[in-house]
This record gives structure tokens, sequence and C-alpha cells, in this order.
């Protein structure tokens, strides 16, 4: 596998009795009182209202440790503790202890702290073209890290090998799932019922009473074994220290010659109007999600196709993709990278190159190009939690030619969506007047 990781310069500011520093890096520090005279080099205070001297701070908050309300308040509280008979060292102990676990930052230094980064990482196709049933983990939790299997902060992706007349079970404590069909056909067995498959599929299962999946292979193709492209939002609902309770969109499936169709249809309608049929691939949409337009609340998926000798400019997007390579022969590749430069061309591109059958990460909020220098289509499949970033407006999906054009024109776009003031004005008006017909009922 490649993998590309970062530095972070963000170092926090120290305040001392001598002037300002830079930390070696963020840490918590305790709220002191800073008097008139000469501090220590020890002494560390938090921003505040500043003093007319340089380099010295005050802290000054309404109602300090010397008003006389608080101290009163306290012996209020002591004392109804008593009476409800609960003893007073018992309420110190528990306050003590909540007390010692929280910790301030100092704002700049810690606005941006310091994480492990999402690198470029390859699941090779190899991992699932040999070997005997099993499941074939992307677990890059180690890399996070986490505690628990992950690919990235919200999600999981593996392989699922099952040799013909072979079944195995997939387990995940999840909102949402999706095979894609790599190889082969079988069926799969579930809460909701048994499906068939076959290769170019894809299919979405919501929570279910047991997270249990039976899958069984009928025909394995080239490699004598059907394969299964999984990923899970599992991760995220481990991070949250959740359990999903409630199935938030019925079972869905995808046939190959549906969204095959769907993207010729879309090839047909460009070409009869005289469009360049660069992007050339359609979303997967789920009836449950009829405003994100998305696989489910939380998955994204686009099949995506790119032409002999098409180069798709550069886009990028705050969440992870987790790319599956459906076809494609030798030639076609990614660019991607952190910046632009000027002319919208990525600064220091690391390149990966498409393998059929095989899997990529491309960090989330990366630039990311593709190439196609053979002489077929190759076909391409993202995974991404791009469902739960549309719900949040944090997606900010933005392509190269667009943000050169703002930069020429001296414009920076900040926000994920550009809302006019006139909009602004209009949204305003529309609020009002619905409070005000509240209020009138």
């Amino acid at each position: 596998f490649v993998d590309f990781s970062v530095m972070s310069l963000t170092r926090p500011l120290s305040v001392s009795g001598g002037g300002v520093g830079l930390a070696t890096s963020a840490r918590p520090f305790s709220l002191s009182k800073v008097s008139s005279k000469k501090t220590s080099s020890k002494t560390s205070s938090p921003p505040g209202r500043m003093s007319k001297k340089p380099c010295m701070m005050t802290m000054t908050f309404p109602g300090g440790s010397r008003d006389p309300k608080i101290r009163n308040n306290a012996a209020a509280t002591f004392e109804a503790a008593q009476q409800a008979g609960i003893k007073q060292q018992e309420v110190t102990a528990d306050t003590e202890k909540w007390e010692s676990r929280a910790e301030v930052f100092e704002y700049t230094s810690a606005a941006n702290p310091t994480l492990n980064p999402i690198s470029v990482y390859v699941h090779p196709p190899e991992l699932h073209e040999v070997g005997p049933t099993r499941v074939i983990p992307f677990d890059l939790s180690d890399t996070l890290p986490t505690p628990y299997p992950a690919t990235g902060p919200n999600l999981m992706s593996s392989f699922v090998r099952i040799d013909v007349g072979d079944s195995i079970d997939t387990t995940a404590s999840a909102t949402s799932q999706a095979f894609y069909v790599i190889r082969g056909s079988g069926t799969t067995k579930t809460d909701e019922g048994v499906i068939d498959w076959s290769e170019g599929d894809l299919f979405v299962l919501p929570a279910s009473k047991t997270g249990t999946t039976v899958h069984s292979a009928v025909d394995g193709g080239a490699f004598g074994g059907a394969a299964l492209y999984w990923v899970t939002d599992e991760p995220l609902l481990k991070y949250l220290g959740v359990s999903a309770t409630e199935k938030r969109f019925e079972p869905t499936m995808f046939r190959r010659e549906m969204m095959l169709n769907s993207v010729q249809d879309l090839a047909d309608e460009k070409g009869a109007a005289g469009e360049e049929l660069n992007r050339l691939g359609v979303l997967l949409g789920n009836e449950a999600c009829p405003d994100t337009k998305t696989l489910t609340h939380v998955l994204w998926s686009l099949l995506n196709s790119i032409g002999p000798g098409i180069v798709q400019r550069a886009h990028r997007h705050n969440s992870i993709a987790l790319d599956m390579a459906v076809y494609a022969k030798p030639g076609v590749y990614t660019m991607m990278g952190q910046a632009l430069d000027e002319n919208g061309e990525i600064v220091d591109p690391i390149r990966v190159d498409w393998v059929t059958g095989g899997v990529f990460v491309t960090p989330p909020g990366w630039w990311h190009a593709h190439y196609n220098e053979s002489d077929e289509t190759a076909w391409v499949l993202p995974m991404q939690d791009a469902g739960l970033y549309t719900y949040q407006r944090t997606l900010d999906i933005r392509f190269v030619d667009d943000e050169v054009a703002n930069l020429k024109n001296g414009r920076i776009r900040g926000a994920a969506y550009e809302v006019t003031n006139k909009q602004y004005t209009n949204i305003s008006c529309m609020l009002q007047k619905q409070l005000s017909d509240e209020n009138a009922n």
C-alpha cells in the first residue's frame, strides 16, 4: 500500500511574565490568578481581559470566588444535601472526581487538534481472488487509531470471498450496510428475506434485529469463488457508543443492467444536446432519502465511467471515499493531493492506479482527478459517508474550474452552501410570517 501522512504545524501560545513564545504542543492549562506583580516563568493563564501592562493578562469573572452569594449558595447546597441524608464528605468526593476530569485549552492552538491523518491506502484484488471462504477486512484502525475495526472514522469496508457451494455469515451493528457484487453469483438471506445476486449488482440493508446475513455462492467466475465488496457505518455507531434500534430505509436492490442502462440513457441525452461527456455517472439514491438523494441516510455511492483518453478534472469533498475499481485496464489512475496551484493543478500529487476489483482510499478534503490513458471505458464505484455529510450541509463538494474562476475574480468561497443576502432576507421574512401566524392562532 501507499502511505502518505502529514505533520501538523499547529502549536499553542504560552504566555509568561517575560513575553509570548511558541509551545511544543497543545495542552491543558490551569486557571490561576495573575497579579499585577511580575510573574514567574512558570505561570500560565488563558486569554482573558488584557491589562495596560504589556504581556500581562488579568482575568475577571462576574461572581468570583469571594462573592458572598457564591459562598452562601455553596453552604445552602451542603445543608440541603444533609437534610436529604447525603453526607457532606460524599458530595465533596464525587464533586472533586467530576472536577478532576475537566480540561480547558487555549483556543487558537487547539481549535484544529492534531489527529492522525487519513492516508492513501490500497486494498488489492488479489486478496479476494484466492484462498478459502472468509471476510477480508480493510482495517486501518491502527493508523486512525480506533479501538475497533475501521477503514475510516465512520466506515468499515471488507472483501467477502465465498467459494462455490460455501456459505458465510456477516454481522454488523450498523444502520447501513452495502454489498456490491465484484464477481460470481449467489444468494443472501437476511431478517428481511432472501435475494439472489450476480456480478455488478448492489444492495443495501438497514438495521436489523440480528445484524447478521448469510451469503451463499452459486458461481465463482474465473477465480472459483464469488466476491462481495461490503461497507458499513459500524465505526460511526462505535464512536457514538450507540446501537441501531430502528431501520431508516427498506432493503434496496440496484441491478447491474438498470445502472448501466441509466448511464447509457444519460450519455444519449448529453450527446443529443451536444454536451461534453466528461463526467458520465449516476448517483444511486433511495426512496427513503428524497432530500439527500443518497444510497442511505449515511452512505453515498456513484457509478462513474471515464472514457478512453478522458481526464476528469480535480474535485474534492469533506467525506472519505472508499473507491472500488469496477473495471479498468492499465493506464487508468487517480492523482490526488491536498492543495492546488494557481492553474488548478494538484500540488505534489500521489498516483493510485486502478486495478479491477481493488479498492483505494481517497482522504477527505483531498483534491483528486481521474485519468484514462487506456483504450477502453473504465468504471469506478466510490462508497462514502456523504449521506451523513449531505444532511449536515457539510459535504462541500467543489470542482477545480469553479475554484480557479473564483480565485481569478478575487473571491474565496468559505461556506459549504452559498446564500445571498436576498435569499437570507426571504428566509427571514418567511420565518417571521410563520411565527406571526402561530401567535395569531
